[in-house]
């Protein structure tokens, strides 16, 4: 069976680079609570311009594939081999979570998609956004009480 598309990077991932990420992760959260607002915001402005795993992976193999490609064509055809590998390396990640760069890449800390969500809700946590939608829904919970009773 497959992994689900949340769990099948984790899963395939050294355990202790997990842990080392998600520390990390930790670490980072109980520092910008003491930042303030200011330092929430600026970190939630970084998380939207971090890469996820699934990027990185999509940028790697592009490039590999780019240079097979012009390899084979101006130097020797042997190097279309290439882009072949990297075509099935693509494929077994999409389908199990796994390629050889993956290794590579999340003991670097590149993250999942999940992963960089974990923090960003974390953050709008602290924030106490969700606070705020909890009100809300109060609110309008208590508007249509009141206007059953009448």
């Amino acid at each position: 069976m497959l992994p689900t598309t949340v769990d099948r990077v984790p899963q395939n991932t050294a355990e202790e680079h997990n842990l080392r990420i998600r520390q990390e992760m930790e670490d980072r959260l109980a520092r910008i609570e003491r930042s303030g607002p200011a330092g929430i915001e600026k970190r939630l402005e970084e998380l939207d311009a971090e890469w996820d795993i699934e990027r990185v992976l999509e940028t790697n193999a592009s490039t590999a594939v780019l240079i097979g490609v012009s390899l084979g064509t101006f130097v020797n055809k042997r190097f279309f081999a290439l882009p072949a590998v990297v075509a099935g390396f693509l494929m077994q990640h999409a389908l199990q979570g796994w390629c050889p760069p993956v290794p590579f890449f999340r003991w670097l800390g590149v993250r999942t998609q999940s992963e960089i969500e974990q923090e960003r809700y974390a953050l709008k946590a602290i924030r106490g956004d969700f606070q705020r939608v909890a009100e809300a829904r109060l609110g309008k919970a208590i508007a249509a009480v009141q206007a059953t009773d009448r």
